[in-house]
């Protein structure tokens, strides 16, 4: 009864872990495919948002188009002409080449006639709420029609003078938009994307049980969302839509999976039934024979318990014990070949992750068209785009540094530079930068891209939230100290309160990239250098970053 025990004991056991596992196991499987599925759809969504865009900007940013809407017509000719030669090439251009753009109209206050529906009077949309939004914001909006019939892209003209107001909007068929969401699975899902303030934009659900459909209404279909109560009957994943600030939930009904494992928490319970009926006649079996050379198969058993398994081992008798003896033989001689495999194995698995450590990005293509770029600029006199494409070279230059990550100190603050000259591009020069390098320290080498994170943190939460009419300042200092390099850079942003200040650098705080620059210089440092913050609320937020000298000539830091 003892041996009865202690050997069904584990089986029981062990099946009936895996009884029970199976059906988690699918469900991670099941939510993998569908965080792939979605993640996959709301990338497609994200290009066909981002194509519309780009067709908007070329219409919003268009001097033609600004000038035509901002003059005061004497006659219906010159009218026509602006209608003929600008405006009816670059807005009924994009409908007739991708037939989900359904149409692109342009609304003004200026006293035109309409054109078709090209171009009509501001008064055809002045009514609807997100029409003062439009006005003053400078973002693209996203709308769906009330009747769910299109996707609309709306956006302000930008006319420095302001002499009129207008407004571009895009059409975009509804069902075309969001096909890759109609088709992930073949039934038995069903898919809700909600905006930022909880509204449907798009619900698609298709259950081969009609009570699944009918089970709730939309507001209640939310609500479970919400609260958590859906995934007590549904496999749930979600996605955001980078492009704009919705998000699409996707699930599927758990009895889909409870009813894929059923075959095989079958088998299970007969494998666990049938291996403890084997040990049962085993053992009784066992029990009525009396052990015979049992000696010779411990004295193997031994050898191979202290890893040699070159042992042989042989019998030629043919009741119980001389099975077993053959069956240990047969067991050594299996495990040999076992070892042989997984250790086969591992070497093919690590020549299969050193192939795909190896391909590399080849940054020759990016450089070579951001100087194409940079040539076009020039011919055509855009000295800003000119400007832009340099430094966007010199910072992925300096960034890439062709795989090293030890840098001169002057390549880091060159590196840092590019990347301040296009902050500043990209604000318009709203804010001032001042330098204070101590060029005598420009030989020695650091880490790279330490200094990019804490001047990013600077402009993004610092500069950015600026309140007052006093411009931004960005002050990058460099300084030797006996033995040491101190970077700091200092801005007149909105500063931090205490508790954000001691937790910038801890895991409590969201800002991975100051983190980072703090753990990778005390990994290769020590601890003794790294990160010190500052900060006053309101008037300023200073970074100071401390690193021994190290010179380019040794590999070994200088202390």
């Amino acid at each position: 009864m003892i041996c009865i025990i202690a050997s069904c004991l584990p089986i029981f056991a062990l099946g009936s872990m895996w009884y029970y596992q199976i059906q988690d196991l699918l469900v991670i499987r099941e939510k993998e495919n569908l965080s792939n599925a979605l993640n996959q759809s709301m990338l497609n969504m994200d290009y066909k948002i981002n194509n519309y865009l780009n067709i908007i900007d070329q219409i919003v940013w268009n001097d033609e188009i600004k000038n035509g809407l901002a003059v005061e017509y004497s006659n219906n000719y010159e009218m026509y002409k602006f209608y003929n030669d600008i405006l009816s090439p670059l807005l009924a251009t994009p409908p007739t080449l991708q037939t989900d753009i359904h149409s692109i109209t342009i609304y003004t206050d200026n006293e035109m006639n309409p054109y078709d529906q090209l171009l009509r009077p501001l008064t055809d949309i002045n009514q609807h709420n997100w029409f003062d939004h439009v006005m003053t914001s400078s973002q693209t909006r996203l709308e769906v029609s009330p009747s769910n019939e299109t996707v609309q892209l709306i956006s302000r003209l930008f006319d420095e003078n302001r002499t009129f107001n207008n407004v571009i909007k895009m059409e975009i068929n509804y069902q075309q938009f969001f096909d890759s969401l109609s088709s992930l699975f073949e039934e038995d899902y069903g898919v809700i994307i909600l905006d930022s303030e909880r509204q449907p934009v798009f619900i698609y659900e298709n259950f081969s049980d009609s009570n699944l459909m009918g089970q709730f209404s939309t507001a209640e279909r939310i609500d479970t969302l919400y609260n958590g109560s859906l995934e007590d009957d549904f496999v749930l994943q979600q996605a955001d839509l980078v492009s704009c600030e919705w998000t699409a939930y996707l699930y599927r009904p758990n009895d889909l999976i409870s009813a894929a494992t059923f075959p095989m928490r079958m088998t299970v319970v007969l494998v666990i039934a049938l291996s403890m009926l084997i040990m049962l006649l085993s053992i009784y079996l066992l029990a009525k024979v009396v052990v015979r050379p049992l000696e010779k198969l411990s004295k193997n058993m031994e050898r191979v318990e202290k890893g040699d398994l070159t042992v042989s081992v042989f019998n030629s008798g043919t009741d119980e014990i001389g099975s077993l003896i053959k069956q240990f033989g047969n067991m050594v001689h299996k495990l040999k070949n076992m070892i042989n495999q997984v250790y086969k194995s591992k070497i093919a698995q690590q020549e299969y992750e050193m192939k795909a450590l190896q391909a590399q990005i080849n940054p020759h293509f990016f450089y070579n068209s951001l100087s194409l770029i940079n040539s076009k600029a020039i011919m055509a006199e855009q000295e800003e785009i000119s400007q832009m494409a340099q430094h966007l070279s010199t910072f992925y230059r300096t960034t890439l540094n062709k795989g090293r990550s030890i840098v001169e100190v002057e390549k880091e603050l060159e590196n840092v530079i590019s990347y301040i000259n296009i902050q500043q591009l990209m604000h318009s020069n709203s804010f001032d930068v001042h330098y204070e390098l101590d060029k005598s320290t420009y030989h020695y080498t650091m880490l790279n891209l330490l200094l990019q994170p804490l001047v990013e943190n600077a402009i993004n939460h610092g500069i950015d939230h600026k309140e007052g009419s006093d411009r931004g300042l960005l002050i990058i200092r460099l300084k030797r100290r006996e033995n040491t390099l101190e970077f700091s850079v200092e801005d007149n942003g909105i500063g931090m309160n205490s508790a954000a200040l001691k937790s910038i650098l801890t895991t409590e705080t969201e800002g991975y990239g100051v983190r980072n620059v703090h753990n990778r210089v005390q990994l290769y440092y020590g601890s003794s250098y790294g990160l010190m913050y500052e900060s006053e609320i309101g008037h300023y937020t200073k970074v100071t970053l401390v690193i021994p000298i190290v010179h380019r000539e040794k590999n070994s830091l200088t202390i």
